[in-house]
Parts: structure tokens; C-alpha cells; sequence
């Protein structure tokens, strides 16, 4: 591609077209005669995609020249001519062709139609606001109609023969096109939902929620007093307007035009009120009519007393069940700990996310759900709220709670407090925006990867903060857990270890526990598999199979060459006798480590994978040998630590990450206690 060149066009187009692998293609649609100037016209739209690849699978594998860079962009295979084309994600428009260019939709323009003289007909059809024919007459460009001599066209359709406007229904918020052969595509995938079977489309007004609309207040669609937002959860994502219950008109202006109460649903005179609407009858009719309005409103508020004491009296019995008081005891005692971990109630919880809504689900695992949440204080916060869980287990997560609330490390997710009201304890820990270390080496593009400098960086935090579970805390907690999806990345890319659902807190005098067998296949430790005795060295074995995820840039079990699948660690310690190890690791790590640094880590990785854990190194030992080699690569290379994403923009930071804190700083742990606490929540 010849993006980047000076010119006064916006990629993907520049002034020598010839260059680009970029197609055209002219597709005349009507001849008519335009109202307005009593001339002859032809209608047509001019259609282009890149045509370097013919799909986007091919595109996406030449990540070099793909042409869809920004973020919140995706690839969409063109069926009309080969090649393919970009857009921006539903709940954000820009330019998908340039880094940053898709950006949050801001909603639409509820003013667009002032200081504008508008043509609000086209022959005998009414065009009502947010629609419109000329430039600035109407909310979006996407509701911008085109009307000839006999017809009226949505823009987005011109593409295909028929798709004319036949009626605006702008109270239900659908137009009726006339002719059948059209889908999804052809009227602009964000903000219009086609339906086959009565050729009909409703539209939405921007691709966000009616919680983030009302946030907006300049760009809120809802304009009449009468009018309510409505979110719209298909196909499309967004919202639209309608009038209140007993109101009729166009919700998406003021004045004379705007929802207005309805004569029609009453047999006297329609009024409106607050949201709603009364008739005005006559007088037996209006007081047998406020008759049953008070006993109603009596019953109604009598049965919510009810319900409200009900569930006061349930969320007391879990409170009391879940032994609140005590953790409250516990808490309150540690000066430290009850500054920073706080016994949230249900209400706080259920307002930070909006009633747990689908829509802030962040993830699903093992042990529940979690969801992103705002408190009041604009914290943003992951809820974890678990699956049930028997009593004992309960009690273990009540005493894990009061332990880790005292715990910080600057690689542990933090811990910000805990609800009690429900019959399984909710856990309210930091947001951790980057998502997964497993993510960031399988899941995404190849021009997100990480750097062999990030590499050790963050297997140094990692095992940092692993080393201080086992050792340096006053109580020993072995994770039982760990691998690269549990290990998050915050905003500067700092590793975070997180999800402690399957935990166990051993007192210090203790070498091992034992336990039920928990954990992940490829990453789960064949010694304590065998026995069922946990120590730290099980913890050793399963970072060491992160350590060849680093290298090999493997997933811990993978599809081999014969197609079956294969264990990480099995393969890695079979190739170990066959060749070199650098032969071994992945083509990304032998361009930019040394062979020594090679040499050390799989030197490293093969020690922590040995059968007996007695043979395997420590964590502290695992960190030292990690920051040695990180240190070593800085000094000698003459750079200072970035964020390990060497191909991203977040932003670098000093040289000061390169050591998590000496242990006696971190002692407020604020690890996701949360999971550490549903220590046994089964998986």
C-alpha cells in the first residue's frame, strides 16, 4: 500500500491512484428529474475497496499492507467486486484506514435542522425531522433522503434497484422500502436494521446505550418533553426515541410537532403528565377513576414496603451468614487495612453496574462472572460474583478476605473490598484494562506483539510477585492457578497476577497442603497431579510452562504438525534432545534476543518443568535469574525499560519497574483477594 504519502486526500485514496491497490467502481442507479431545478440528473454512487488480497482472511495474514489499522476497525469481504473494505465497529464512525480513526460515536446533531431552510415533502410523503433532503437538514448524514420526480431513495440503498422510501412511520421509527431483493448490508450496517419479511427498516440514531445518551446532553436525540429513549439490542446496537404511553407525534423535535397527548385514547380530554397521561371524563367517572388510582397506588406502595422489608431481612440473613460482623471486627482492627478495604452493600454494587447488565460482563470463568462496575467515587472496578458455594468454603473465603485486605504488591491485582448481602460474597477489585498476557501472545495481530525486552520484564514482575505470596507475606498463599491468562497487564503494561479462585493459604510452619486436584491442563504440575500435595513448587512448574509460552509463542496445549493436540512442556523438553534450542523458539524472540539469553531462559523453563519438584528452583530464584538477564539486556543495549509492547503507543516508564517494591513496602496486598478468597470455589 502507499498510505502516508503528502497529499490532500484521506487514505486509502492519494493523488496517484495508479500506485494503490485500490479498485473503483461507478454504478449509475436512476435517471430523474430534480424538483428543484427542473433539470435532468443521474444518480450514482461511486463504490471502492482494496483489491491487493481478494478476502480478508489473505488481507489479515499480510498484517504489513492490511489496510484496516485503526483500532475499533474490522475487515469486511466485498461481494460485488474482489478485494475487501474496512469500517469502524459498531459505537464508532471515522476513518478506518488510519491509526486512531475510528473513534467513539458522539450520537447525532438534534439541532441540525436550524437556520436551514429544509424541504420537508417530496411529493405527496411528509419527511419529518431526523430525516432529511438537503445538506443540514437532517441528524446524520446516514438519514439524508434523495427525492426525484417519483421517488424517494435512502442514500445508503442506492445501490441496489427498489430500495424506495413508500412510508416514514416516525412514531414506531421504521420506513417501509419497497422491493424484496436487499439485506443488512446494503442501508449501512450501523444504523439501520433491515427485516426481510416485511421490507421494513427501523434505524437507530447513534450505536450507544440510553445510559451513555442522557450523558451527552447536547447530542441527545429525545428532545420532545414527552419522549423516552429506547435501546435497541439486535443486529444494530443503539438507541431511537418514542413517545410516552398515550402520546403521539415526533419525538425528535420540540414545539407543535413534538409528542403531544393523544384525544384519541380518551373519551373527554387528553393531559399529559409526568411520563404519562390522564383523560378528563366525567365527574362519576373521574372519581371512580381516582378511586381505584389511590387504592392501586396504596397496594402498590404497601407491596413495596413489603418487598423492600423482605429483602432488607434476606440481605441482613447473608450479611449475618457470611460472617460480616466478624470480617467488620477484623477489618476495623488493622488501621492499614480498613483504609484501603471497604464492606460494600448490594445497592452500591448494583448501581455501579447498572443492575449487573449483560452488556458489562468482562468474562466468564471457572468460578462465576465478572463485570465491570464505576462506583461512586468514579473508580473504575471488576465485580466478581461467583457461583455457590458450600458453607465451609464461605467461612475459608471470610478469613481470606481479613488476611489478604492486608496484603499490596505492586504485580497482584488489587483488592478494593467485598459485598456481603448475597448468598455467595461479591469481590470488588481494580479494573485491569490490557487484558491477558495469553491474549496479547495467541490472540491478537502480530504488530501488538510483545518485544523479548517486555518478555522479561514481565516474567520478572510476574515471578516477583509469586515469590512474595510464598514467602514474604506473613501466611504463604500458593495460587494453584498460575498461568499467561492470569496474568493481566494494566494501562503502562505492568503485570498483574490475578484470579486466586483456586488458592490456598498455608501457615508458615507448613511445606505443603493437601488438596483436591485444581488447575489448568498444560499448565497443572505432574507431581502434585500424582499425590494431591500441594507446595510453591507447583506454582514453579506452571510458571515454567508461561516461560516456553514466552519462547515458543505457543499456546500449553497445541495442535501439532499430525493434528493431534500436545502438551507444551512434553514437546519442548523432547525437542531439547533433538536440536538446538534455538531452533526450538519462536522467529520473533531469535531476531531480537541473544542466543545467550535464549540459552538462559529455556535453561530456566526446563528447571522449573523437572518431575520432583525438590529439583526445582524457588521463585525467588526463578526472579533473580529474570532480573539479572532484564538487567543485564538494559545495560548492555543502553535503553531504558519500556512497556514491553514494542510495537504499541501506550506509554514507557522509568527505569524504577525494572524491581517490584522490597516486600516490607507491599503489604497491603489488595490482590484480588477477591478470587484468593473463593479460595475452593470449585472449577
Amino acid at each position: 500500500m502507499v498510505y502516508g504519502k503528502k497529499c490532500n486526500h484521506r487514505p486509502p485514496f492519494d493523488a496517484h491512484m495508479v500506485a494503490n491497490p485500490v479498485q473503483l467502481k461507478f454504478v449509475p442507479v436512476k435517471e430523474a428529474q430534480q424538483v428543484q431545478r427542473q433539470k435532468a440528473t443521474v444518480l450514482a454512487m461511486l463504490f471502492w475497496n482494496i483489491n491487493d488480497q481478494r478476502t480478508c482472511a489473505a488481507a489479515s495474514a499480510d498484517w504489513a499492507n492490511f489496510a484496516c489499522v485503526s483500532n475499533h476497525s474490522s475487515c469486511v469481504d466485498t461481494t460485488y467486486m474482489a478485494g475487501y473494505s474496512c469500517r469502524c465497529d459498531a459505537g464508532y464512525s471515522g476513518n478506518p484506514y488510519v491509526l486512531g480513526g475510528c473513534s467513539r460515536d458522539p450520537g447525532y446533531n438534534p439541532s441540525a435542522q436550524r437556520n436551514v431552510t429544509c424541504t420537508r415533502s417530496c411529493g405527496k410523503m411528509k419527511i419529518p425531522f431526523p430525516f432529511g433532503l438537503e445538506d443540514g437538514c437532517s441528524a446524520k448524514t446516514e438519514f439524508q433522503l434523495y427525492c426525484t420526480a417519483s421517488a424517494l431513495m435512502l442514500l445508503y440503498s442506492i445501490r441496489r434497484p427498489g430500495g424506495y422510501v413508500t412510508n416514514i412511520n416516525i412514531t414506531e421509527g421504521y420506513l417501509d422500502i419497497e422491493g424484496t431483493s436487499y439485506d443488512q448490508s446494503d442501508y449501512g450496517p450501523l444504523f439501520y436494521i433491515a427485516d426481510r419479511d416485511s421490507n421494513r427498516l427501523q434505524w437507530v440514531v447513534a450505536n450507544i446505550t440510553c445510559q451513555e445518551a442522557h450523558q451527552h446532553i447536547f447530542t441527545y436525540a429525545c428532545v420532545s418533553p414527552n419522549s423516552e429513549c429506547l435501546y435497541v439490542n439486535s443486529t444494530v446496537v443503539g438507541y431511537s426515541c418514542k413517545c410516552n404511553d398515550g402520546h403521539a407525534g415526533n419525538p425528535y423535535v420540540t414545539g407543535p410537532d413534538g409528542c403531544k397527548c393523544n384525544d384519541g385514547l380518551c373519551k373527554g380530554v387528553c393531559r399529559s403528565t409526568d411520563g404519562s397521561y390522564t383523560c378528563a371524563g366525567i365527574a362519576i367517572g373521574l372519581g371512580i377513576g381516582f378511586g381505584i388510582l389511590l387504592l392501586g397506588l396504596s397496594a402498590m406502595f404497601i407491596l413495596r414496603r413489603w418487598r423492600r422489608g423482605v429483602q432488607k431481612r434476606l440481605r441482613m440473613k447473608y450479611f449475618t451468614k457470611n460472617h460480616g460482623l466478624l470480617l467488620e471486627q477484623l477489618i476495623s482492627s488493622n488501621e492499614d487495612a480498613s483504609e484501603r478495604t471497604k464492606i460494600f452493600s448490594l445497592e452500591e454494587l448494583e448501581q455501579a453496574t447498572n443492575n449487573f447488565d449483560l452488556t458489562r460482563i468482562l468474562g466468564r470463568g471457572g468460578h462465576g462472572m465478572v463485570y465491570k462496575g464505576i462506583l461512586s467515587d468514579q473508580r473504575l472496578v471488576a465485580i466478581k460474583k461467583s457461583k455457590v458455594i458450600e458453607q465451609g468454603e464461605i467461612d475459608q473465603f471470610i478469613n481470606e478476605v481479613a488476611i489478604l485486605s492486608q496484603i499490596n504488591h505492586r504485580n497482584i491485582v488489587k483488592l478494593y473490598g467485598c459485598c456481603l448481602e448475597t448468598e455467595v460474597p461479591l469481590l470488588v477489585y481494580d479494573f485491569v484494562p490490557n487484558g491477558s498476557l495469553f491474549e496479547i501472545l495467541h490472540s491478537g495481530p502480530s504488530n501488538t506483539s510483545l518485544s523479548w525486552d517486555g518478555c522479561l520484564r514481565i516474567a520478572a514482575q510476574a515471578a516477583g510477585a509469586l515469590c512474595y505470596l510464598h514467602s514474604a507475606a506473613s501466611i504463604s498463599v500458593f495460587h494453584r492457578d498460575v498461568k499467561s491468562s492470569n496474568i493481566l497487564l494494566d494501562a503502562n503494561y505492568t503485570a498483574k497476577v490475578s484470579d486466586f479462585g483456586a488458592s490456598r493459604l498455608v501457615h508458615i510452619d507448613q511445606t505443603h497442603v493437601t488438596t483436591g486436584i485444581q488447575g489448568t491442563f498444560g499448565y497443572l504440575d505432574p507431581e502434585y497431579f500424582r499425590t494431591g500435595q500441594l507446595n510453591e513448587k507447583s506454582d514453579v512448574y506452571s510458571f515454567g510452562v508461561v516461560l516456553l509460552e514466552l519462547l515458543l509463542r505457543k499456546k500449553p496445549v497445541f495442535t501439532s504438525e499430525s493434528g493431534s493436540a500436545q502438551s507444551l512442556s512434553s514437546y519442548f523438553l523432547g525437542e531439547m534432545q533433538e536440536r538446538p534450542v534455538k531452533e526450538i523458539v519462536a522467529a520473533q524472540v531469535r531476531e531480537e534476543a541473544t542466543e545467550e539469553e535464549i540459552i538462559s531462559v529455556a535453561s530456566l523453563a526446563e528447571m522449573c518443568l523437572r518431575l520432583q519438584g525438590d529439583y526445582r528452583p524457588t521463585m525467588k530464584e526463578v526472579e533473580m535469574s529474570l532480573q539479572l538477564l532484564h538487567t543485564k539486556r538494559l545495560l548492555s543495549s543502553h535503553v531504558t525499560p519500556e512497556n514491553g509492547r514494542a510495537e504499541a503507543s501506550a506509554p514507557s516508564h522509568s527505569g524504577n519497574e525494572i524491581n517490584p517494591a522490597p516486600a516490607h513496602s507491599q503489604r497491603c496486598y489488595s490482590l484480588e483477594q477477591e478470587f484468593l478468597s473463593s479460595a475452593s470455589l470449585p472449577r
